[in-house]
């Protein structure tokens, strides 16, 4: 039994690590919202979609893999969350095939739609995949409409374990003021994100400077936002679980102390913030600075990571059911088998490697900035 508890510690710290590295990378979707407010000229433009259309991969392939280290390891949460507010979860994938096909049309000679309609279509991206995905990990906290009944396995005709309990499949989690703040938030730090990248990606001064303006206006409104989803976190009821019963319910400052009981995942967030700052801080004060996107990358990436495991570790149920509290989901009730958990954690160790290879990928596709004289070299552009 306690092979098993560490198991699916284990992969609620996978899933986390992947669902931090996915809003990191939404810098791509941030950059293409900025692509007709800083890019002035027709040149600037096709720099900035070069910029994010070379590592958009990323962002889409770790969205799958998030997707797929979820299914494998906690399938009830899958089956809940994906099968029933599918209609976020659709939107939010509909607009990545938009992004898709817009990278690889927009330029082509005899396009259906004109240049300028693909590149709306890479804004619209920018805007609603952060927007929606924000929405989404706020649930983790504010909670769903969702009924959980294992019973109706046994049922040959109908056997549903989960249903929503509505009838708008996840457009209800709009409703919500709070899932909205905490979208809002994600938006627009991946809009600062995305200026901090062409920052340092793009070798053109008045993209630089423009980058540096928006980022002066944007990051306010991010930390309004943020700083009050985090607090209106802190100080409400959280969904505890009863490690001898597995009852869930309701614990004030839930999640304030699971912040006070794990110092480890407290000090991760703290230097996940102050990184953030740091980050965006050096590219206001020092004019020649052009690594901003790595400090608040990584404070991004520690950020979520602390937040996820608040969430999840420390007997609280990570994704709470508002109509029926025994439905809540928890690391314990919704996971896979112990030897499929096994089994992913063998393959897991490949992980690193993959990551190596991401690495080296980066940097070599990263080694000379964009500039001008690129857009005219005859090479693959977008």
């Amino acid at each position: 039994m306690e092979t098993y508890i560490i198991l699916q510690q284990y992969w609620w710290f996978v899933v986390s690590l992947l669902g931090a590295l996915l809003v990191f990378l939404m810098f791509v979707q941030g950059g293409n919202t900025l692509l007709f407010c800083v890019g002035k000229t027709e040149e600037q433009r096709r720099m900035m979609i070069n910029s994010t259309g070379r590592k958009w991969e990323f962002t889409f392939t770790t969205l799958v893999t998030f997707g797929g280290a979820f299914f494998a390891s906690f399938p009830l949460f899958y089956s809940t969350c994906f099968g029933g507010a599918y209609w976020v979860w659709m939107i939010i994938l509909f607009t990545f095939v938009l992004q898709a096909v817009s990278y690889e049309f927009q330029s082509k000679a005899c396009n259906l739609l004109g240049k300028k309609t693909y590149r709306v279509f890479l804004a619209l991206n920018g805007v609603l995949a952060p927007l929606l995905l924000g929405v989404v990990v706020a649930t983790f906290f504010t909670g769903s409409d969702f009924y959980i009944e294992k019973d109706n396995i046994s049922i040959m005709q109908m056997p549903v374990i989960s249903r929503w309990a509505n009838e708008w499949h996840g457009l209800d989690l709009l409703c919500n003021p709070w899932n909205l703040v905490l979208g809002l938030a994600v938006l627009f730090l991946a809009r600062i994100l995305g200026g901090l990248y062409f920052i340092n990606n793009i070798n053109d001064k008045d993209i630089a400077c423009r980058c540096r303006r928006m980022i002066k206006m944007d990051f306010p409104v991010f930390l309004l936002f943020f700083l009050a989803f985090v607090i209106k976190v802190l100080v409400s009821d959280g969904y505890a679980v009863c490690p001898d019963t597995g009852m869930v319910y309701m614990e004030p400052y839930k999640y304030l102390e699971n912040f006070i009981e794990m110092p480890i995942v407290l000090s991760v967030f703290l230097l996940g913030v102050v990184s953030v700052l740091a980050g965006v801080l050096m590219t206001w004060l020092k004019p020649t600075f052009d690594k901003g996107i790595w400090f608040a990358g990584i404070g991004t990436v520690l950020t979520v990571l602390a937040l996820l495991l608040v969430v999840g570790y420390n007997d609280t149920a990570y994704y709470p059911s508002n109509c029926s509290l025994q439905s809540s989901l928890t690391l314990a009730n919704s996971c896979s088998s112990q030897f499929t958990l096994i089994v992913m954690s063998i393959v897991s160790l490949l992980v690193p490697f993959v990551l190596a290879y991401i690495f080296y990928a980066w940097r070599s596709i990263d080694r000379k900035k964009i500039d001008a004289d690129e857009m005219t070299d005859g090479s693959h552009l977008y």
